[in-house]
């Protein structure tokens, strides 16, 4: 069966619109543990634009599910992972002026080449490591090297597919990625634009063990309440 992720991210955004107390994130995680979530996602920025450290250290004392930490591979942040020790750690590129992650990782440009002793780090503190990237054979042969848990497939060009032939062809590369990187042993998790429709067909693929969503979800929490809002995407991903 395939577990859920809920990233809480956009109940922070709504909370730092008036650099308030409320809507808090942390309430929201344990709402979405109550519905029968698998764990929590939150994206701790640079700029700290939504989630704050303090989002994590409460989080962290309070779920009692995964509690899984997202972030730029920095000194700060890494230093803020072992600090809290959250159960696992996805490592995503991060640029300033960007909305929302606009792609995955490139562990085979030279810039990244400390990556290698920086998941090590994570690793040897007890986390998991995941790694963010698009779904191509070389990106993930380079994280086994890498020596990570896991990887997330950036299913970004998948959700913003213009017609449903665009999106079944950005499917099937998603799914050779998974079963490759299954074969080799990766956990292959997923996210980015993930929604109430497009989840459907990703499910087919039986080597996805975990969708990471949060936008479409805090979205339709706004009508339906944030436990029903919940319950429906496990609904969707268990089918």
């Amino acid at each position: 069966m395939h577990r859920l992720g809920v990233n809480i991210d956009h109940v922070a955004t709504i909370r730092q619109a008036r650099l308030g107390s409320y809507p808090d994130p942390v309430f929201a995680a344990m709402i979405a543990e109550q519905a029968g979530a698998d764990n929590i996602t939150l994206h701790i920025r640079e700029d700290r634009r939504h989630t704050q450290e303090r989002d994590l250290e409460v989080m962290k004392k309070t779920i009692n599910i995964k509690l899984n930490l997202e972030m730029a591979a920095t000194e700060e942040l890494k230093e803020m992972a072992l600090k809290y020790l959250p159960d696992s750690c996805t490592l995503v590129p991060e640029k300033r002026a960007e909305l929302t992650t606009e792609g995955g990782l490139d562990l085979l440009h030279p810039a990244n080449s400390f990556l290698k002793k920086y998941c090590k780090d994570l690793k040897d503190s007890g986390i998991e490591v995941s790694l963010f990237i698009d779904a191509d054979k070389n990106q993930i042969e380079k994280a086994l090297e890498l020596e990570v848990d896991a990887i997330e497939i950036n299913s970004g060009r998948y959700s913003e597919a213009k017609n449903k032939k665009e999106a079944e062809h950005f499917a099937k590369i998603i799914e050779e990625a998974s079963k490759f990187a299954v074969s080799k042993g990766l956990k292959t998790h997923i996210g980015h634009g993930i929604n109430y429709e497009n989840a459907k067909r990703l499910v087919e693929i039986d080597e996805i063990d975990e969708f990471n969503i949060g936008h479409s979800i805090v979205s339709r929490a706004l009508f339906t309440g944030f436990e029903a809002a919940v319950r429906d995407m496990i609904k969707i991903i268990s089918e």
